[in-house]
């Protein structure tokens, strides 16, 4: 786990998984440095993962007054109810189905819920947080922002890929992959995560990137891609071909059953028998 501080206002708390065949696949948090501090998704919900105390080591949790939920899946929710816990002062910014979905696990304190739709703003004191729905999502609970103290989009998973390494996957910087390389996974990820998009008109959903082409973020920060800095017309064009890429096909049990049985451990070597010193033959001593 590592953590990264990107431009002025924003520090990116980087997680992984290791995806078998694919790679890893990074899992961001970011803290947005703004006068009113908000904390964009929580992390991992599993038991190693600490996030209140990665928090902690950014910016002290009593101070957050926001905590945008980009959507309520497994790796952005892990720790959500400790934060509510550790900033009483905080309320959480999701949508009306956001709010059922998290609430299906464990009801969410309802008068510290923000509810905000798609095409409305947040005022956070020194700058304005414009909510949309990303072009790719997995969820229909999913809403990124817009921020325009620092020209920063935070994207929830769309422009996601998996990366081929750890150290890239935990990085700063999604321009150190290799162009061609980021685009494959861009796509790959697109099919996997939103395979709808194989079932809708190109030019439709095509349509749906002009916001983020008028935007022209300089950051844009994805939960599942390292910080991306000034790379964003290149990844709208990856984007756009999301339609006719080729659909993403998972592993069948015969697949799995071969992966698991390349994981299963042989047999233990039998330790070396100690030959007594006046049993070794002369030549060998």
């Amino acid at each position: 786990m590592t953590t990264h501080k990107v431009g002025r206002d924003v520090t990116v708390l980087s997680d992984l998984l290791p995806v078998p065949g694919m790679g890893f696949l990074t899992i961001n948090a970011f803290v947005l440095h703004a006068r009113e501090p908000v904390v964009v998704d929580t992390g991992l919900s599993l038991p190693d993962r600490d996030f209140l105390n990665r928090l902690g080591s950014v910016t002290d949790p009593a101070d957050v007054r926001w905590i945008w939920l980009t959507h309520p899946d497994r790796d952005h929710t892990g720790g959500l109810f400790a934060l509510l816990e550790a900033a009483p002062r905080a309320r959480i910014v999701t949508t009306f189905i956001g709010a059922g979905i998290m609430s299906t696990e464990r009801p969410l304190p309802m008068d510290r819920v923000y509810l905000l739709n798609p095409g409305q703003s947040l005022d956070v004191g020194d700058r304005t947080l414009f909510a949309f729905r990303p072009p790719l999502f997995d969820s229909p609970a999913t809403v990124g922002f817009y921020e325009d103290g620092s020209r920063a989009c935070f994207s929830s998973d769309c422009f996601g890929a998996p990366m081929p390494t750890a150290e890239l996957a935990e990085g700063a910087d999604a321009g150190a992959v290799d162009a061609g390389d980021l685009h494959a996974s861009q796509l790959l990820w697109a099919a996997l995560d939103s395979p709808w998009v194989h079932n809708v008109d190109p030019d439709k959903y095509r349509a749906t990137l002009r916001p983020l082409h008028e935007m022209d973020p300089e950051f844009v920060f994805s939960v599942h891609l390292p910080p991306a800095v000034g790379l964003t017309k290149r990844m709208l064009d990856t984007l756009g071909d999301a339609p006719v890429a080729d659909p993403f096909v998972g592993p069948d049990q015969v697949a799995l059953e071969r992966m698991l049985a390349g994981f299963e451990p042989g047999p233990p070597e039998a330790p070396e028998a100690e030959v007594p010193e006046d049993e070794v033959p002369p030549a060998a001593m």
